[in-house]
């Protein structure tokens, strides 16, 4: 076991700086000794961020290369833009490093199969950093589950659904990626936040599979009509035809029988939702009500028209999720809610201690393949593509996902 972490940052943008002052440099036996970023000015902040921490000055380049040639970096985390997730991590692992990868949707199926090879030819370890696999409600829903409450699971909803117009507008003007994504691609992005739980709930790649899926999305007018009223019918992106549909929708079909939507809704005005939704034969959990159901015991004594709802909170003193209960006693810390520090403590006990990382390279070329096929399903008016199994037969063996904190 290591007791001491050396560790690099790739990527230093809003997330990648985030993610790093508040979950990487606090953690009990890390050091961040390089950082790096394609804008000179961002890896130059980022290194003052680490030695304001107290740390010597770390190695700063704008060339992710030089941080994996680096022998005394242990572990690397990689926070850049969408596009390079794959290419790095790949890089990374050859190089010898135990690798977190920030999520995103994929660009093709050959790099999903090029992150699994990658890890089996070279036995690294590559975690993909979904931080609402450790959110709390999540956690307790996954709990409920496994203790049967809501019996078997026959259908799951997620999304992500979040008001990104300012993001993607401005996003030329904010170095961010966003912008040139939604002007040429059309497809679930973004699909690992909803699934990622999702996936846990029916031990995808652990006893069950995705086998298909079908994706339709609604025409682009959000992104339009916002720059035309931020910016102006003379600011050249206002004239821009982007490709993202406002409201995507995609239906899966899994090995064992149930069915997951997802929702991708991020240019239309709205509240944040990610839209969790767990329905079985016994009961269900819906996020948007905060609300749990079970039959018997909801609507005992009333008509079913006229059941009612029972706040989750209800049940939160009874199956709060171990992780959270030991969690909340130790005092949360970090960003979204505390679910960033989970994911990074997780990863960086793996990389400690040489285990295998709780969210692997099956995970995340399964969950980010998501993306191309649901673009190649909406180019073609929502014809059915087959989902690979990424673990070559493995997930009939695999055990059920835990948290790995």
């Amino acid at each position: 076991m290591k007791e001491q972490l050396k560790v690099g940052v790739i990527g230093l943008g809003n997330r990648g700086m985030s993610l790093m002052t508040n979950c990487i440099l606090p953690q009990p036996g890390v050091t961040v000794t390089a950082v790096c970023d394609s804008y000179q000015d961002r890896a130059d902040t980022a290194a003052k961020a680490v030695q304001e921490y107290g740390s010597a000055l770390p190695f700063t380049t704008t060339d992710y290369h030089q941080v994996l040639a680096r022998p005394e970096i242990d572990a690397v985390v990689i926070t850049a833009a969408w596009e390079a997730h794959i290419n790095m991590a790949c890089e990374a692992m050859k190089a010898g490093k135990y690798v977190a990868m920030e999520v995103g949707g994929a660009y093709s199926l050959d790099d999903c199969w090029r992150l699994v090879r990658t890890h089996e030819e070279t036995g690294s370890e590559c975690m993909l950093l979904e931080n609402c696999c450790y959110g709390r409600d999540e956690l307790m829903v996954l709990n409920l589950v496994r203790q049967g409450l809501f019996g078997q699971v026959i259908h799951c909803q997620g999304g992500y659904r979040h008001d990104l117009r300012e993001e993607v507008a401005y996003g030329r003007e904010n170095r961010h990626y966003r912008f040139r994504n939604y002007l040429h691609r059309n497809c679930e992005n973004y699909p690992t936040h909803e699934l990622g739980p999702i996936a846990n709930v029916l031990d995808i790649n652990r006893g069950n599979r995705m086998l298909t899926l079908v994706s339709v999305a609604s025409k682009a007018a959000g992104l339009h009509e916002y720059l035309l009223r931020e910016k102006g019918a003379d600011y050249d992106a206002s004239q821009m035809n982007f490709t993202q549909g406002d409201v995507v929708t995609t239906i899966i079909k899994c090995a064992q029988g149930q069915t997951i939507t997802l929702t991708l809704d991020t240019t239309l005005p709205r509240p944040y939702s990610r839209g969790f939704h767990v329905q079985g034969t016994k009961g269900m959990f819906m996020e948007d009500n905060n609300s749990i159901f079970i039959d018997g015991q909801d609507n005992k004594d009333d008509f079913n028209w006229k059941a009612r709802w029972n706040n989750a909170e209800a049940y939160r003193e009874q199956y709060d999720h171990p992780v959270w209960k030991a969690y909340e006693a130790e005092g949360i810390r970090g960003g979204h809610d505390g679910m960033d520090w989970l994911v990074l403590s997780a990863y960086f006990k793996a990389a400690k201690t040489g285990a295998p990382v709780p969210i692997d390279v099956y995970d995340a070329a399964a969950w980010m393949s998501i993306s191309c096929l649901s673009e190649e399903s909406v180019a073609s008016g929502g014809q059915p593509r087959s989902i690979p199994d990424f673990t070559n037969g493995q997930w009939m063996t695999r055990q059920p996902w835990e948290p790995g904190v």
